[in-house]
């Protein structure tokens, strides 16, 4: 759902955020972005957009129908709101430094899989919900760049 605040710019009552270790190499950074979003991309029925069209006809892929923030959080700040995000029950996608070392999804899981909650290496999270709670679990955080 969405409220209208002016004709040019809508509110959502969701929102999507995206948290990446601050210490991570750009292209670490890019590549957990990456992975996050497609897992968020699975959150909800209607986080999707609709098909985009050019001029020409040309269809291309939808899009998240609303924006992504994106975070940058030091590995104690990315652990609370790791926690704060599985207390509140919020679509949660997560990647690891051992995904680092992986190098297929099968791979992924079992990586995941062999680590406690509390103890997993944390290198990004993503978080889709109501507004209010993803402001309560990013509470603190600054936004990346």
């Amino acid at each position: 759902m969405t409220t209208t605040s002016s004709d040019s710019a809508l509110r959502f009552d969701t929102k999507i955020a995206v948290i990446v270790r601050d210490d991570l190499a750009v292209w670490q950074k890019l590549n957990v972005t990456a992975f996050l979003a497609s897992g968020i991309a699975h959150a909800s029925d209607d986080i999707m957009g609709k098909r985009y069209e050019d001029a020409s006809g040309q269809d291309y892929l939808a899009l998240f129908r609303e924006p992504v923030l994106c975070f940058a959080a030091d590995a104690g700040s990315l652990a609370r709101t790791h926690a704060r995000a599985l207390s509140r029950a919020v679509p949660t996608a997560l990647y690891t430094a051992d995904m680092f070392t992986t190098g297929n999804d099968d791979h992924n899981r079992a990586a995941v899989r062999a680590v406690a909650g509390d103890a997993l290496d944390l290198v990004g999270l993503a978080v889709y919900g109501p507004r209010g709670i993803v402001d309560k679990i990013t509470k603190g955080l600054k936004l990346h760049g």
